[in-house]
């Protein structure tokens, strides 16, 4: 049995869309879009996880709300709990810096993204959700 990792994802909205990463060729899962996090260290607050990890991908800081959503899923190679969080963009512009690209989205781009299986259920709460996201 593979360990449980714990995986934290931001939900940044800004002008009715929503920020979504492409991970690199490399890590698993290559050329995926997701919603931008990672994995928590030892012993790390899942708000701080978010933070550094945002900064560290997109060189981004921001405020991290409340819990939007909590996905379990059992990938071949480990189970993971997503928890993903509303946040607010509060300083710099994003880079692509441990990600290969990323783009703000609406609803319809949105929902023809490719996406770890994980990242789904946020996904379709988004869609689904009144005034969150344009067209």
């Amino acid at each position: 049995m593979n360990d449980l990792k714990i995986v934290t994802a931001g939900i940044v909205i800004c002008n009715g869309r929503v920020l979504v990463a492409k991970r690199p060729r490399s890590s698993h899962g290559g050329f995926l879009w997701e919603f931008p996090g990672g994995k928590m260290e030892l012993n790390e607050d899942p708000r701080a996880c978010l933070k550094r990890e945002l900064f560290e991908e997109l060189d981004i800081g921001v405020k991290v709300g409340q819990i939007l959503e909590v996905v379990y899923h059992r990938y071949d190679r480990y189970p993971v709990l997503l928890l993903g969080y509303r946040c607010e963009l509060k300083e710099g512009t994003p880079r692509a810096l441990e990600c290969h690209e990323y783009r703000w989205v609406g609803k319809e781009e949105l929902k023809g993204l490719p996406l770890p299986e994980a990242d789904k259920p946020i996904r379709d709460k988004l869609l689904k959700a009144r005034r969150l996201l344009v067209d």
